[in-house]
């Protein structure tokens, strides 16, 4: 099944492709016009503007709560009953230290808020809660991203 999507694309790996694409141009730009300032940190709300950011151009739901179950193989995601609860609780938890910042982390993935794009828009936000917490442990998670995958602005010079 493929997401109804603004580029009018029928095609999965097509649209995959586009996704892919504009979703690291956009990022990018999010980093780089410092637009990112204008999200707050650790909470829903900041997550929900990046997702936004990073996919308004693709779908409508961008930024918006998910309206429908999900599940990515036999992992069922967060119900669609209990899910405005549980990002309620997620913006509640504490993000003092490493091991609190990744709890809230790993809640806010299962959590999968959004029918599309949820880890690159959490990836994005998590960077953000380490950058604002500590450059120091900002400079080490950025030194173990960048062995597991490209940053944005590599990833983006190959667009």
């Amino acid at each position: 099944m493929i997401l109804a999507n603004k580029l009018g694309l029928t095609n999965q790996i097509e649209l995959a492709k586009a996704e892919e694409k504009i979703s690291k141009q956009k990022a990018k730009q999010l980093f780089d016009s410092g637009d990112m300032a204008r999200a707050e940190v650790g909470s829903f709300s900041g997550l929900s503007f990046i997702h936004a950011y990073l996919f308004g151009d693709i779908y409508d739901f961008a930024g918006k709560i998910r309206e429908v179950n999900i599940a990515k193989g036999n992992f069922r995601f967060a119900p669609l009953m209990y899910l405005a609860q549980s990002l309620q609780h997620i913006d509640k938890m504490p993000q003092s230290n490493f091991d609190q910042i990744v709890e809230k982390y790993v809640e806010m993935n299962v959590a999968h808020p959004f029918r599309e794009g949820n880890g690159r828009a959490t990836r994005i936000w998590l960077d953000l809660i380490f950058k604002k917490k500590s450059s120091k442990w900002w400079t080490g998670i950025a030194s173990i991203r960048k062995n597991i995958s490209p940053p944005c602005s590599a990833a983006s010079s190959k667009i």
